[in-house]
């Protein structure tokens, strides 16, 4: 696999941290590797805490030329500036690509579901994302296979994201059938981010 086929990297925040000193961790990995968009996934609700949140990372995403996605808040995307929604449910693609217009980015999480996948690519989404990649301990215990990235990536145009327990294996396995790596908690947890993340490009080949 030459470096072009590479899958790109999509990151995702952890739900919950420090504004400051996080805002530092992303720009080190920002300026360590070639990052294509980074996703604002906190938990709080609060539209405070949320936009201000979003402000500080926009100016860290936009520096490098970095799209900045948020989960969920749609009347913040416009109001603050953002590229793009990302949706936990695939169902509100076609209301938000209408509420956004067709320049911004929308994608959707679709579990492990193909015919969600590909309702919202008729709906209009940018990318979709199917997940998590290997059984965890919450949920049913129920997980995106190998098979559906191939026969994605066969079958299907709109991009795929594989997001949800990324290992170095699972990494060099789906390298070849997914256009983005959806990476969060994979790094976040590690001792140095930057450094967790280039062990995982290693391993895209």
């Amino acid at each position: 696999m030459t470096t072009e086929d590479q899958p790109q990297i999509y990151l995702i925040t952890p739900p919950a941290f420090e504004l400051e000193p996080f805002a530092v961790q992303l720009a080190n990995v920002l300026d360590a590797h070639e990052v294509a968009c980074v996703r604002l996934e906190l938990a709080s609700s609060d539209e405070d805490t949320v936009a201000r949140t979003a402000d500080t990372l926009r100016e860290v995403t936009h520096a490098r030329d970095i799209a900045l996605v948020i989960s969920e808040h749609l009347m913040l995307v416009q109001r603050l500036g953002l590229d793009g929604l990302h949706l936990n449910d695939a169902r509100n693609v076609r209301a938000a690509r209408k509420e956004l217009g067709p320049d911004a980015i929308v994608g959707a999480f679709c579990g492990t579901f193909r015919h969600d996948g590909m309702n919202a690519g008729e709906a209009g989404t940018d990318y979709v994302c199917f997940g998590p990649l290997q059984a965890g301990s919450l949920g049913d215990g129920s997980f995106a296979e190998p098979e559906l990235f191939q026969w994605w990536s066969e079958m299907i145009e709109v991009p795929v994201v594989a997001e949800g327990g990324l290992t170095e294996d699972l990494a060099r396995q789906l390298a070849p059938y997914t256009d983005f790596f959806g990476i969060g908690d994979e790094i976040w947890t590690a001792d140095s981010p930057a450094d967790r993340l280039g062990v995982l490009l290693s391993a895209m080949g």
